[in-house]
């Protein structure tokens, strides 16, 4: 029995190795799954609003401008509450605005700088729709990469953002929302110890 048993965990063994080695391979299954890991920890679709309260200028509020509108949106859904303040109007979350903000790392990249935001204020989830292509593996700084092009769902939508106000007030979420499918993102990865993995996320 004993000898049995050291048999049973050398086969296990051989097959955990096996499939570590399989991750680590360049190919659809290993790309699609690090695409769905992604999506999966910080796949939320957001407006950019990374710090609260948010005060509005008067001019900025006569102006009307996209700040003034999404503000106003946002309180006339009961997400926001304004208050008079002597730099103008100030809106801070409510406790249904609360449940927007998500507390997942947001990173903002240029070609400059990359600055990583510790949370936003999110109306939707991304699930992975397709996977297209990629781009060949290359080492780069000591480490192979390579980019995922892909489409997606959107998940569990805001109710609100389906009123025409709301889609006046955040035009670049309601794209992303309309061309859920057909609208191609492309996502950095690279080699880690156990795998494929997106740029983003440790290893």
């Amino acid at each position: 029995m004993a000898a049995l048993r050291l048999a049973l965990l050398a086969l296990l063994g051989l097959l955990a190795a096996c499939q570590d080695k399989q991750a680590l391979l360049p190919n659809r299954a290993n790309f699609t799954a690090a695409v769905d890991d992604y999506l999966a920890q910080r796949g939320h679709l957001c407006i950019g609003r990374y710090d609260w309260p948010v005060t509005l200028a008067p001019a900025q509020r006569a102006a009307q401008g996209a700040d003034a509108l999404q503000m106003a949106l946002l309180e006339s859904q009961g997400l926001v509450a304004g208050r008079d303040v002597p730099a103008g109007r100030a809106y801070a979350l409510t406790a249904a605005g609360e449940k927007f903000f998500v507390q997942v790392p947001v990173v903002v990249a240029t070609a400059t700088q990359r600055v990583t935001h510790p949370a936003d204020f999110c109306v939707a989830r991304l699930e992975r729709d397709r996977v297209f292509g990629w781009e060949a593996p290359q080492v780069m700084n000591g480490r192979s990469v390579s980019s995922v092009l892909f489409s997606y769902r959107v998940v569990d939508p805001a109710p609100w953002m389906r009123s025409p106000d709301a889609r006046r007030a955040f035009p670049l979420v309601t794209r992303a929302i309309d061309n859920a499918g057909t609208l191609q993102l492309r996502l950095g990865i690279h080699l880690g110890p156990h795998g494929w993995v997106a740029d983003e996320l440790t290893d």
